[in-house]
């Protein structure tokens, strides 16, 4: 071999082992809802010893969508499957995926009401204001302060959208953002927590995981009639009425079944189709492990619900699609 044979080779070996340290070492960049953030920090953080940093902001899912569309990130995460118009604005093409489950547990803080039951219209006329005290739900005493998102959230999409099955009575319709006529407003699942923590008497809705502390979840009525509280079974029980389309998207908004918890989700990441680069193998490392037994085992303990067999088979599939 002659030196300049030799030296083509050597440089060609040098910008591989190049390629792959940078791949080993890629710092990926995502950012969306707050719903999943614990699990997601969670897993990460694990992921962190394997050689492969993420960094997650959890800045709510309308945010997320938004630096997924503009490119800034390396995926997003969102608890409301993106728009075909939004997807079409993306020129590497979009896979979406489910993560994790979980339930969105409507909590309080109100130390002489140890067992609060709702009915879905009660619900309703909750966040609608109607309802104004807890001596009308016989609960104790005193005015009744609602916490609800004032950022856009998939978390409210979500929630919205079992008050909209719940009762014709609730006029505001699903959306990530609403005009509520009532409540005091906290920035992401963290910030609703903090004002419900930091208000005796306050009700609103955030992911189980966030009930800690000084906080309570209501029992709510079901489809059924019973009164049902947020946790693994009931999780299950109501994630297993959703049935996903072509684009891995589904919902059941007041799912069926006697031990079904009544508001239920989905979590999902966005990644790009194609033009990853040298960072395709990091990403599908990081978000195939999100769905690995290491971090689903791990969902409960966190306040999640784990994926089914079912849809966790998608979901794998979905990442592997994912390319330079």
């Amino acid at each position: 071999m002659t030196f300049a044979k030799k030296a083509l080779c050597l440089g060609i070996l040098g910008s591989m082992a190049a390629g792959l340290a940078a791949s080993a070492q890629a710092t990926l960049n995502g950012a969306g809802a707050t719903f999943p953030a614990p699990f997601y920090q969670s897993a990460f953080a694990s992921l962190a010893g394997q050689g492969t940093k993420v960094n997650y902001q959890s800045v709510g899912s309308g945010a997320g969508i938004k630096q997924f569309l503009k490119g800034t990130v390396d995926f997003a995460a969102t608890d409301e499957p993106i728009k075909a118009s939004d997807a079409a604005k993306v020129k590497k093409g979009v896979i979406q995926f489910p993560v994790v489950g979980g339930t969105i547990a409507i909590a309080y803080n109100k130390a002489d009401c140890p067992d609060l039951k709702l009915t879905q219209q009660q619900v309703v006329q909750v966040f609608l204001g109607k309802i104004k005290t807890w001596d009308a739900l016989k609960c104790g005493k005193g005015p009744i302060t609602v916490a609800h998102r004032s950022d856009g959230s998939g978390t409210t999409f979500a929630f919205t959208n079992s008050l909209s099955e719940f009762s014709p009575e609730w006029n505001l319709g699903a959306a990530k953002s609403v005009s509520w006529p009532v409540g005091v407003g906290g920035k992401g699942n963290e910030g609703v927590a903090g004002v419900l923590t930091n208000t005796p008497g306050a009700i609103g809705y955030v992911n189980q995981a966030y009930v800690k502390g000084s906080l309570k979840a209501a029992a709510i009525q079901n489809r059924s009639g019973a009164f049902v509280k947020p946790n693994l079974k009931s999780g299950i029980a109501a994630l297993s009425n959703i049935k996903l389309d072509g684009n891995l998207a589904g919902e059941s908004p007041n799912p069926a079944g006697a031990g079904s918890y009544p508001i239920a989700t989905l979590t999902w990441i966005l990644a790009y189709d194609n033009g990853n680069g040298a960072k395709s193998g990091a990403v599908r490392k990081a978000l195939l492990y999100l769905l690995s037994p290491a971090a689903q085992n791990r969902a409960d303990d966190l306040g999640y619900v784990p994926l089914s067999n079912s849809i966790l088979t998608e979901s794998r599939k979905a990442v592997a699609r994912i390319s330079d």
